[in-house]
């Protein structure tokens, strides 16, 4: 007797759903629906409000929390040429862990039920629905969550006059990240550098999707070996 393959009913809350799916969730990813609508993820009204988040939120809530970290570095000493190069530094980390976390967790592959309902809710949802203009940004609930042992390591490395503004720089570059995430999907950039980055990332989505992890640079994969070919040395190739 052949089993029957799971189908995914988008009409219903997905994400108890795609577990479902098996060894077949990383096929089903990769082929995306391209609407600015997206789908509901959860029967709860309550766990789906927390799932959707506008793209300006990002800003409004964390550039305060920027400043009043940087502030506090002032405070204890440090100056303000210090802590513009604690902030390079900090921006500067950010991108790598930008990639690190693209390439190693958001691209694990699963198959398991509940492995395939993490992965889905973490990355999953973003590569099967690349427009959802709500589900683009990180929701501020789970940053704020994961900033708590970020501090507390940035206290155990770093001096009580440095930690705030390393943080301050981490948390600068994933603003910056956020937007430029939203931007490249929905905006229509018109300068060079931008027009690059869009290329660039929705050659990712729809081209190659195991190359191309950096989001706001491709530096790290340059460095790392992970750069997508372009489409005339595949054909010569």
């Amino acid at each position: 007797m052949v089993a029957e393959r799971f189908t995914v009913d988008l009409d219903k809350p997905l994400v108890f759903q795609v577990g479902h799916l098996g060894e077949e969730y990383q096929e089903w990813i990769h082929q995306p629906i391209v609407c600015v609508e997206g789908p509901r993820f959860f029967q709860s009204d309550f766990w789906e409000f927390l799932t959707r988040t506008v793209w300006w939120a990002i800003p409004t809530i964390w550039l305060p929390v920027v400043c009043y970290v940087l502030s506090i570095s002032a405070s204890r000493g440090l100056t303000f040429p210090q802590i513009g190069l604690i902030v390079a530094f900090g921006v500067l980390t950010w991108t790598l862990l930008e990639y690190t976390l693209h390439r190693f967790l958001f691209h694990i592959e699963t198959k398991s039920y509940w492995a395939n309902t993490a992965h889905y809710l973490l990355h999953g949802c973003h590569h099967k629905h690349p427009q959802d203009g709500l589900r683009l940004v990180f929701p501020p609930t789970a940053t704020a969550i994961l900033l708590v042992p970020l501090w507390k390591l940035l206290h155990l490395l770093a001096t009580p006059a440095t930690a705030p503004a390393m943080l301050g720089g981490i948390l600068f570059g994933y603003v910056m990240y956020d937007i430029t995430h939203y931007y490249l999907h929905h905006g229509q950039p018109k300068e060079p550098t931008f027009k690059h980055l869009k290329k660039y990332h929705l050659n990712h989505h729809f081209r190659i999707q195991n190359k191309g992890y950096g989001i706001t640079s491709s530096l790290w994969d340059r460095v790392f070996g992970t750069l997508p070919g372009t489409k005339a040395a595949e054909k010569k190739r």
